[in-house]
């Protein structure tokens, strides 16, 4: 093959030659593997910040959280009976509830035929 039967080939030679080139190729993928480890890191800090907001607002809605809980109970506990007086009055109940069954037994509703 003479130099006229390449024709076109001979135009990329010196391209082919260039990207072949151990130190050119070492370059460029130092380069590039540089290039992606600064994308990486900036993506990562990017996660990392919005991590750290996520993770102020729930505790900031874990205190509000707890301060409501806090409120609902002081307010349970004004509005109902103490549970020792509420133990009191079933047992009271259960007691009147036994009484009544002894005294009257209950009617019995079937027909007899």
């Amino acid at each position: 093959m003479d130099a006229r039967s390449l024709g076109g080939f001979q135009k990329f030679a010196w391209l082919t030659r260039w990207l072949m080139d151990k130190n050119n190729l070492n370059f460029w993928m130092t380069l590039v593997g540089t290039i992606c480890w600064g994308v990486c890191f900036w993506w990562m800090h990017r996660l990392s910040t919005k991590q750290n907001i996520l993770l102020d607002q729930l505790r900031a809605q874990g205190k509000r959280i707890e301060k409501l809980s806090r409120i609902e109970h002081d307010l349970i506990k004004e509005v109902h009976p103490q549970v020792g007086e509420i133990k009191e009055g079933m047992e009271t109940m259960i007691a009147v509830v036994k009484e009544n069954s002894e005294n009257n037994p209950p009617v019995s509703k079937k027909k007899e035929h």
